[in-house]
């Protein structure tokens, strides 16, 4: 329920009346708690504030929120405890285990299926359908999830143990527990972790946890398969030509991959643990060796893009989404909260920065850092002073069929959505008109229009006028007809399409205050360019100051500020020393005339 963010509509504070009121509801959905821990979690004094929240499948949410942590929330007039209430009453409800790989997708807003339930040896806890439940890891008794049971015990046996178990609705490091003080689980010691059995058969290895969490996702994933298919059963008759060539054309799609995959195997995904632990290492690399204390408050990103990825070693790439944080904020947050080794702070909305470095960690100072070799060293010698050697990426235009473009590319199997290179598209246009003999005999640099030909290329007020077209006229008309795509491609990353034209770089000159002018560049980041090493290098050239800004409208997203009219600089240090195309740089004309002030 709370694995997406969700939207905050009020946050008030709980009257008398209504206090009294929720302290009786609580004790009567949970009798096992005694009268001293319910003045506990809802004291008299203290305040409590209730707070209504809009979850993003729409349903409204009532949080009961004492010292900022989320204790109890409403959902249809019925009161669940969050992982904060059962960190100090472990045993308020029912409890099924787990193991820890299946927490993720707990997070996610998977349910807890059988197959991934470690039975004790004195059993499953005697629960009905409905009732309420919570979910632990082996060898830890500190809850980690809360929902109701799917099924009672006695179903779940009947079943083989298979099906969905647990129904969760809040976990821990959902966005409910983000909601809090964003503490951890304690560690409590739990008798049954050692000697588990897995549905009735001892646990030995981590062999078999591996199996029952590959089996927990299977079984998940068959049921959401077979409920698709009873709800649009109905639908698959219509659509089944169609999807017989979609699906032809996602397994040629696939075999490619493979076939890449297997002539570089050094690309294929890294798993999540190796990434975590390269990931630590880059990390604190960078602090012991190419962070100064001088440099802080550094930017997040460019600690990043300067400093990790130029402590990756050889032969690996640092992959962050590949890792099990996702993203760098997260990275960066259990850092700070677990080892203690950074502090980081907002300092501009939108935008963090590192502002402080224990150095004194004992995890930083007994990092080993590893032995540079001649070619790192030499490729961060041409980058320039700390900076690493800059390739601009290959930018390519592409095309993608059209509805209206569909009829002329069935013959090529190519439908609606089909990426294609202009010479992919000049081809199969070139192999329609030979097969149909559309070539005019009397002119060979003439086509004949068919109907086909006249629907997808003519406009209206030329369907009884235009009877034939010239070759590139043609082809002009075919490309303009179809959606433009372009692809980048970074050395050592993989390929990244999308829809449209790509952003160029924007050059603009602002006034501030008193008439002063400004040069501000956008868009540096689509080209890989990070804007705080392109802000200190202009720095340096103009000896101007600059400042990095959030993009208004966009998330983490910044703008290069310069003092003056540097259009005609900025223009020298792109075109020149990152060698980024004319093309895709936008603005350079507003550059001062010679022998005009700036």
């Amino acid at each position: 329920m709370f694995a997406r963010p969700f939207r905050v509509k009020s946050n008030t504070a709980i009257k008398g009346s209504d206090r009294r009121k929720l302290k009786a509801e609580i004790s009567a959905a949970f009798p096992s708690l005694s009268a001293v821990q319910l003045s506990e979690l809802i004291p008299n004094k203290e305040e409590l504030n209730v707070v209504k929240i809009y979850v993003h499948k729409g349903d409204s949410v009532t949080l009961y929120v004492l010292h900022k942590n989320p204790l109890f929330f409403e959902v249809e007039k019925r009161l669940y405890p969050t992982v904060y209430v059962l960190w100090r009453y472990p045993a308020l409800l029912p409890t099924f285990r787990t193991w820890p790989p299946v927490l993720q997708k707990l997070i996610g807003g998977a349910d807890l299926m059988l197959p991934g339930v470690v039975v004790p040896s004195g059993g499953l806890p005697d629960v009905k359908w409905g009732d309420y439940c919570s979910v632990t890891l082996v060898n830890n008794r500190a809850p980690v999830a809360i929902g109701t049971a799917a099924v009672s015990t006695k179903e779940m046996h009947s079943l083989g143990m298979k099906g969905r178990g647990v129904c969760v609705l809040h976990a821990y490091m959902d966005n409910l527990w983000a909601f809090g003080d964003k503490s951890g689980p304690p560690s409590l010691p739990d008798a049954e972790g050692e000697g588990q059995e897995v549905n009735g058969e001892e646990y030995e290895s981590d062999e078999v946890e591996e199996e029952e969490v590959e089996k927990c996702v299977e079984e998940k994933e068959k049921e959401e398969e077979e409920e698709e298919e009873n709800t649009q059963g109905e639908k698959v008759t219509d659509q089944a030509c169609s999807g017989v060539e979609e699906l032809r054309l996602a397994e040629q799609e696939e075999e490619r991959v493979n076939e890449e995959e297997e002539a570089n195997p050094d690309d294929q995904k890294m798993p999540q643990e190796t990434m975590d632990a390269l990931l630590l290492q880059c990390f604190l690399h960078a602090l012991k060796s190419k962070v100064k204390k001088s440099e802080l408050p550094l930017l997040t990103s460019t600690f990043l893009r300067i400093h990790m990825f130029s402590c990756c070693p050889s032969g690996k790439q640092l992959d962050i989404k590949k890792s099990s944080y996702k993203k760098l904020s997260k990275f960066l947050q259990a850092m700070q909260k677990q080892h203690h080794l950074v502090r980081v702070k907002e300092l501009t909305k939108g935008v963090e920065s590192i502002v402080e470095v224990d150095w004194k960690n004992q995890a930083l100072r007994y990092f080993k850092v590893p032995e540079e070799t001649d070619g790192e060293a030499a490729s961060l010698k041409e980058g320039g002073e700390g900076e690493l050697p800059y390739h601009p990426p290959e930018i390519t235009t592409l095309y993608s069929v059209s509805a209206r473009l569909e009829p002329l590319f069935l013959d090529a199997k190519k439908r609606k959505g089909t990426i294609l290179q202009p010479a992919e598209v000049r081809d199969i246009v070139t192999e329609y008109v030979k097969d149909n003999e559309l070539v005019d005999e009397n002119n060979k640099n003439y086509v004949t229009i068919n109907p086909t030909l006249c629907d997808c290329l003519l406009e209206k007020s030329e369907y009884q006028e235009v009877e034939s077209l010239k070759w590139d006229d043609l082809f002009s008309r075919a490309l303009a007809r179809m959606q433009e795509c372009y692809e980048v491609v970074f050395p050592g990353h993989a390929p990244v399409r999308k829809k449209g034209h790509i952003e160029p770089i924007e050059i603009s000159v602002a006034s501030r205050g008193s008439n002063k002018k400004v040069t501000l560049i956008k868009n540096l980041d689509v080209y890989g360019l990070d804007p705080a090493v392109v802000a200190t290098a202009l720095q340096r050239r103009v000896q101007a100051s600059s400042v990095l800004q959030p993009i208004p409208g966009s998330k983490d997203k910044v703008l290069v500020q310069i003092q003056g009219n540097q259009i005609h600089q900025v223009g020298n240090l792109l075109l020149d020393h990152y060698q980024i195309p004319r093309k895709y740089i936008q603005g350079l004309e507003k550059a001062p005339k010679a022998g005009k002030k700036k």
